[in-house]
């Protein structure tokens, strides 16, 4: 075994074993405070002088109510992001860290000006008030919201519509009123612009982070733990009932023998599928993984084989897997206004 990957891999039992609280996790001299510095500079250019306070936490959100934004701790150090990265096949690239920063820093200003309490909010964006729903069915077709963030998260609620129109409206380099001049959801970056220039010059009073929170200092459970409980997977009570979508996207083991194994095949292409199926659906990888390992599984115990080009079977497991992801999420109404992310 090389030495590198045992030294890692005893480094890595190690942190997995230790409380979050206890692993001297701090913003400064990490990639969190140049996201930071980004993000205040790109206020700055707006002439907005609030600048939304920073923390560590278990994942993006903003306290529900509390301008304050919430980054995931494992972005503050090079080894948590490979465990992280080991779990959920992938981490935020610097582009997607900053469009999560401009949707928090959204809420952040709706919080700290209580903007949704405006009569004028409520008609933009509706009211704030409404059940909010982890899973939500969206409609790809429409012009009504902007398009940031994965999911189109904008039509989940109120208060994400605004966050992710606030995202658009502070996005470097963007020409907001041409890329959606003819959309109806131009109205709602308008009115981000106009009330934006309302509140520059004004600099709301903020408070610390509170146990409740959730910042760093009060995860006092293991690493082990943490990604326990973050596991989400999908419902499945018959382990076999996507054999027959299965037998569609791959041959037998008769119908082509010399075909390369699906369910290596599914192995050596998890980070690419995970990450797409991901993406187009707004679901978390973890679960998504999750769903992947049982394709995985039962393509294994079938004895399932590759039978054309790569590209095209890649095409139509994300297909799959998208149509299957999305039909759940639109199909689940739990509520929650814990954490916005």
């Amino acid at each position: 075994m090389d030495e590198s990957f045992e030294s890692w891999e005893n480094e890595r039992r190690t942190l997995m074993a230790r409380k979050i609280s206890e692993l001297g996790l701090a913003i400064a001299g990490t990639r969190v405070e140049k996201m930071i510095d980004q993000l205040y500079t790109e206020l700055a250019a707006k002439s907005l002088s609030f600048r939304p306070p920073v923390y560590l936490t278990d994942q993006w959100g903003c306290p529900d109510g509390t301008p304050l934004i919430g980054v995931p701790f494992y972005l503050a150090d090079p080894r948590l992001e490979k465990i992280e990265d080991d779990f959920a096949e992938g981490i935020e690239s610097e582009n997607e860290s900053m469009r999560f920063m401009r949707h928090e820093a959204g809420h952040a200003f709706n919080y700290a000006y209580r903007i949704y309490d405006r009569a004028d909010w409520r008609q933009t964006f509706g009211p704030y008030s409404r059940p909010y729903r982890e899973r939500y069915k969206a409609d790809p077709f429409s012009h009504e919201f902007v398009r940031h963030i994965l999911g189109w998260y904008a039509q989940k609620h109120p208060d994400e519509d605004f966050a992710e129109t606030f995202a658009v409206w502070l996005t470097p380099g963007l020409d907001w009123k041409k890329a959606y001049g003819n959309w109806p959801a131009l109205k709602k970056l308008e009115y981000v612009d106009r009330v934006m220039r309302e509140l520059a010059s004004e600099a709301p009073e903020v408070p610390s982070p509170t146990e409740d929170d959730l910042p760093v200092e009060a995860m006092r459970y293991s690493l082990e733990d943490h990604y326990r409980d973050m596991a989400d997977s999908i419902p499945v009570s018959d382990s076999d009932i996507f054999d027959g979508d299965l037998r569609n996207i791959f041959a037998s083991g008769e119908e082509s023998p010399n075909g390369e194994r699906a369910d290596e095949f599914l192995s050596a292409h998890r980070r690419e599928i995970v990450g797409r199926i991901s993406y187009w659906t707004g679901e978390g990888a973890h679960s998504v993984r999750d769903f992947l390992n049982l394709l995985r599984k039962r393509a294994g115990i079938l004895d399932l084989r590759v039978r054309g080009l790569e590209a095209s079977t890649l095409i139509e497991l994300t297909a799959f897997g998208t149509a299957v992801i999305m039909n759940y999420r639109g199909s689940r109404t739990v509520s929650s206004r814990t954490r916005n992310r």
